[in-house]
């Protein structure tokens, strides 16, 4: 399951050993995810939900992945929320792979631990929020959840000396059996 699937490219590394799910808040985003489907010839059941309520039973999914999504959510009590309703669909022993925006890369040094950054499209800017996020709290926020926290890494493009500083923070998540 991809929980925040957005318009569908991270489907792609799974589409030939996997029955695909994907969740979205946006209409649009669902829209685009069902093109980008056909045009690189593979079929997800796309779903219009939010991902502190999922439409799945207890215990639907083997594996799942949540990828720049759980950022956009305002505040501690939406993010648990979200992050119990994965546990929640999660089979007992499963693993989720949960990426975030990291607080300390670069570009947000002086910026508070929520901010807005534009988005463009061909007509248009808005302006979407981001809860940035240290290892520490994610991991923690994980744990609260019910998680075990596998591992803590940043993306694989990164090459600093510290993962302190990566753009994103990825964790690799099991459910507890």
């Amino acid at each position: 399951m991809n929980v925040g699937c957005g318009h569908g490219p991270d489907f792609v590394p799974f589409k030939d050993n996997f029955e695909l799910h994907g969740i979205d808040f946006s209409m649009e985003m669902l829209r685009q995810a069902r093109r980008y489907s056909a045009k690189f010839g593979f079929y997800a059941h796309l779903v219009h939900a939010d991902m502190t309520d999922l439409p799945y039973n207890d215990g639907s999914f083997d594996h799942a992945i949540a990828i720049a999504s759980v950022h956009h959510l305002k505040g501690r009590t939406e993010q648990l929320k979200a992050l119990r309703e994965l546990y929640r669909v999660l089979k007992p022993g499963a693993e989720s792979l949960l990426t975030v925006w990291n607080r300390w890369q670069r570009r947000f040094w002086f910026a508070g631990k929520e901010t807005l950054v534009p988005w463009k499209s061909k007509t248009e800017t808005l302006d979407r929020y981001y809860y940035l996020f240290s290892y520490t709290e994610i991991a923690g926020l994980a744990r609260d959840a019910g998680f075990v926290v596998l591992e803590e890494f940043p993306e694989h493009s990164y090459h600093g000396p510290f993962k302190t500083f990566s753009r994103n923070i990825c964790l690799r998540l099991k459910k507890r059996p």
